[in-house]
């Protein structure tokens, strides 16, 4: 039996990535605690020695965390781990983690600090991924740019050339069409006979024929207009050339 088969939805899964920085706890938890609850789309989950801070910024079809991040604020370090989806270059997701990152640490200065040295060289890092990354978009399309431009500048002349052909064509064909109907009226003028010419030939198709002309047939075969054969018929028995039996 015919049927609507199911539709199963293919789900790209992200991948997972991270970094690691020294850090220092200043103060105590529960004050860092206090600041990040003043962020409403984090939530925060406090253990003995550390702080977990997960931002779920979306969801996939089945609710699950899609682009996530999740700090782990410990005594002496910070863990971070994140998602990268497929939709996403990796080079641009961590650079907006690492912004992240430092509003985070912006909050908490006064209770937690961390290694400058290792943060200057995580951003040092991911601001030459972005550099290279953007010098290598733009130079792919300076590249086809310029070949764009050879091809613009080819179908160019391609054009020019295609439009001098059309010219020399066009006057060409004129000059062809001009000469053919020269010709035509040349063949025209030949293809006719003078009235003398055809009484004569009508005199001999009387004789060859005893005595009878067929007015179409000799029409036909002579190319001439009945009507003109009629005329010379006329002639020629009222100039007496002819009798007409009855």
């Amino acid at each position: 039996m015919g049927g609507k088969k199911p539709v199963e939805s293919v789900i790209k899964k992200p991948t997972v990535d991270g970094f690691k920085l020294k850090g220092e706890l200043k103060g105590d938890f529960k004050k860092m605690i206090e600041v990040l609850r003043t962020i409403t789309f984090i939530e925060i989950a406090q253990e003995k020695s550390a702080i977990n801070i997960a931002y779920v910024e979306s969801k996939d079809i089945n609710k699950n965390p899609y682009l996530f991040s999740i700090l782990k604020i410990k005594e002496d370090e910070i863990e971070v781990l994140y998602s990268v989806t497929p939709e996403i270059s990796p080079t641009k997701r961590r650079v907006d983690v690492i912004r992240y990152l430092l509003n985070i640490l912006s909050l908490v200065d006064e209770e937690y600090s961390v290694d400058n040295k290792i943060l200057y060289q995580l951003l040092e890092d991911s601001m030459k991924k972005v550099i290279d990354s953007v010098s290598v978009e733009y130079s792919r399309l300076f590249t086809e740019r310029d070949a764009l431009k050879k091809d613009i500048s080819d179908y160019k002349k391609k054009v020019e050339r295609l439009t001098e052909q059309n010219d020399v064509l066009s006057s060409q064909n004129y000059e062809i069409k001009t000469e053919n109907d020269e010709l035509r009226l040349r063949l025209q003028k030949l293809e006719s006979m003078s009235d003398e010419t055809l009484r004569t030939k009508i005199q001999e198709w009387i004789v060859e024929h005893s005595g009878s002309i067929n007015v179409s047939e000799f029409s036909r075969m002579y190319s001439t207009p009945e009507t003109k054969v009629e005329e010379i018929l006329n002639q020629l028995v009222s100039e007496g050339y002819l009798e007409v039996v009855g």
